[in-house]
């Protein structure tokens, strides 16, 4: 919880920052936000190895094959890169190529995803008679 704080925390500063230099030098918001995101990201670095490292042991413990488990961690990277790229696309004025983001992103999940899709349908058609 303490760290969900000071995230937001950062992020209003930052969002601030960001609405009062776009009145006079709007070249330099986007700046803000990027520095806003990496910050962003550093302070989750520790964490986001500690959710990959529970998700392996997990995934060890219920025997489940990696090759499933793949497909769904990485939709979950490309939604979240996804929804980053067109919201920072959108906060720089660009929303016609935020658009061209968001069909990439869904696009990539499908491919990501359709490995699974294909194990589903193998195991379905096995349990056919």
């Amino acid at each position: 919880m303490e760290l969900l704080l000071k995230i937001v925390a950062g992020g209003l500063s930052a969002a601030v920052c960001a609405v009062i230099v776009r009145r006079s030098a709007p070249e330099f918001a986007v700046p803000i936000v990027l520095a806003c995101g990496a910050w962003i990201f550093m302070v989750l670095a520790l964490d986001v190895g500690q959710v990959v490292q529970t998700l392996a042991r997990l995934t060890r413990l219920a025997k489940l094959d990696p090759d499933v488990v793949e497909p769904v961690v990485k939709v979950v990277g490309i939604s979240v890169v996804t929804r980053i790229g067109t919201e920072i696309c959108r906060s720089a004025g660009e929303g016609g190529i935020a658009a061209f983001v968001e069909m990439a992103g869904t696009l990539l999940s499908l491919a990501a995803a359709l490995p699974l899709v294909n194990e589903v349908v193998e195991l379905l058609t096995g349990l056919m008679p």
